[in-house]
């Protein structure tokens, strides 16, 4: 069984929805007390840093997660579910993060893009695949997702498991145990999205 954190910031029924179709169970979850139960769990998120932390931390899902974290099943963060594992952001200030990666989340700086981009970067592009990991099974190393966002991780090369080119490169997907988290929706991304998530099903 997927638990999927409900924290009221993120696009749930998608992601229900894409599990759906893989044929496995998933259950979207706000209690934190319940968090052990599952065999993997997934941290969604849409929206700001740090209203999401706030969320978190009004019922305990922070600790619970963390908690989680520590028990070795597969935990997987995507878009601001991604940036929700890192040390701190600088959205809107500073805020801190769950910190089970170590890395900040700053904002895509215009002044080093090579031509005119919008931010958000919103739209398809592709993602590098930088090493191996189960995560990735038998999906190309040059794949196209969908991306929504206007903040990127910055971390250590050791995390890092995809990279992608907007302006200039960052981070789109980063790897530590039993930790994974990427920056673009599988949910939205169709067929290469739904072979992430099935691969996520799969991990060990």
């Amino acid at each position: 069984m997927i638990g999927i954190v409900d924290y009221n910031m993120g696009n749930l029924a998608s992601v229900s929805n894409a599990f759906d179709k893989l044929g496995v169970k998933s259950k979207i979850e706000s209690n934190p007390d319940n968090l052990k139960n599952y065999d993997r769990l997934l941290l969604p998120g849409v929206g700001a840093f740090g209203d999401a932390m706030n969320h978190l931390e009004k019922n305990g899902m922070d600790e619970a997660i963390k908690e989680y974290a520590k028990m070795g099943n597969p935990l997987l963060g995507i878009c601001l579910g991604m940036q929700l594992l890192f040390d701190k952001s600088t959205e809107f200030g500073s805020t801190n993060g769950l910190g089970l990666i170590e890395g900040d989340i700053v904002k895509f700086d215009k002044s080093k893009f090579d031509h005119k981009l919008k931010v958000p970067h919103m739209g398809w592009n592709e993602l590098f695949v930088q090493n191996e990991t189960p995560l990735f099974k038998n999906i190309s190393k040059e794949v196209y997702l969908y991306f929504v966002h206007s903040y990127h991780t910055v971390c250590d090369d050791r995390y890092v498991i995809g990279k992608s080119y907007y302006g200039y490169e960052f981070v789109s997907a980063v790897q530590t145990d039993n930790i994974y988290a990427i920056q673009p929706h599988p949910e939205k991304s169709h067929n290469n999205g739904i072979k992430i998530l099935e691969n996520f099903i799969k991990l060990k």
